[in-house]
């Protein structure tokens, strides 16, 4: 019985809305609610314990919502957290990094893969273990880039980013600052014989075009935007809660900034429409929801 239920996706900022746009490309007719948890960003030098903490806050939120699944649109978030959100919740909870993982496998003919994310994702291992789980034989190198997730929420809430199109205008972040910091986090993955990168952060799409320019053309660089927005249709086509094809989609937004105008202005830039209805949840708010105690 097909569902006009949204579905809920959520991220530590504005990296999410490249699943959130992939989605929406992969399944228009369907409704989508994104929180973009932008005042605690970036979650990716915080602790597990800490940011599992933040899942199980947001997980509450969104069962107000009445969202029919719910995706766990970052990496870090999904590393600490995945298991926590399906654990609390009674709808189907995705994460990002098993999408990431076999789109990289895909990707590879040396077996040789590259991991760039956050600081909190690499430690978790959560990458080379997916990895692992399809192809035991492919061997991994992982390299963190703490600082790529600040660049990229500055630059898409900047006014020169009014108007914009991330798809469209991807020369916007190609700088001369952003290819320094590439070159420097992308150093621990040059050298090994590596021909695939998976991008483990929703930020880091947005910055392909720059590490691409680093790693050089023989390098696949793929990110799991695209891949989990595929899990989604399927998963919802076998529990037959695909929204009718005529039904007409809506999109909210909200987030714990209290930039609102420049989350809309990021928000469109990467999202690649206006959001049109956007709301501040404070972050006192989500830390009053009752959560379990998760470890």
């Amino acid at each position: 019985m097909a569902s006009d239920r949204p579905i809920g996706v959520f991220d530590s900022g504005l990296g999410g809305l490249t699943v959130a746009r992939a989605i929406a490309t992969e399944l228009p007719q369907e409704s989508i609610v994104y929180f973009g948890d932008t005042a605690r960003c970036p979650y990716g030098e915080r602790s597990q314990k800490e940011v599992r903490q933040f899942v199980g806050q947001l997980s509450r939120w969104f069962e107000r919502q009445n969202v029919k699944l719910l995706v766990i649109a970052c990496n870090t978030a999904t590393a600490a957290g995945l298991a926590a959100a399906q654990y609390m919740l009674d709808i189907p909870v995705l994460g990002v990094i098993v999408p990431g993982a076999r789109a990289v496998v895909q990707a590879t003919h040396s077996r040789k893969v590259g991991v760039l994310a956050t600081k909190g994702t690499c430690e978790s291992g959560q990458y080379p273990r997916a990895i692992h789980a399809l192809d035991y034989g492919v061997k991994v190198w992982q390299a963190p880039s703490p600082r790529s997730v600040e660049i990229v929420e500055r630059a898409v809430a900047a006014p020169h980013a009014m108007g914009r199109d991330w798809m469209a205008d991807k020369d916007y972040l190609d700088t001369s600052e952003i290819l320094g910091v590439a070159q420097e986090d992308l150093t621990p993955l040059m050298g090994h014989g590596i021909d695939a990168v998976i991008l483990g952060c929703t930020h880091f799409p947005l910055l392909k075009q720059v590490y691409q320019r680093v790693l050089g053309p023989e390098v696949s660089i793929v990110s799991s935007a695209e891949e989990t927005a595929r899990e989604v249709r399927e998963y919802l086509a076998r529990s037959c809660d695909l929204a009718d094809a005529t039904h007409d989609s809506r999109y909210r937004f909200a987030t714990t900034s209290s930039e609102l105008a420049a989350f809309c202005v990021a928000g469109e830039y990467i999202f690649g429409r206006a959001l049109e209805s956007v709301e501040h949840v404070d972050v006192e708010e989500l830390e009053a929801l009752s959560v379990p105690q998760l470890s």
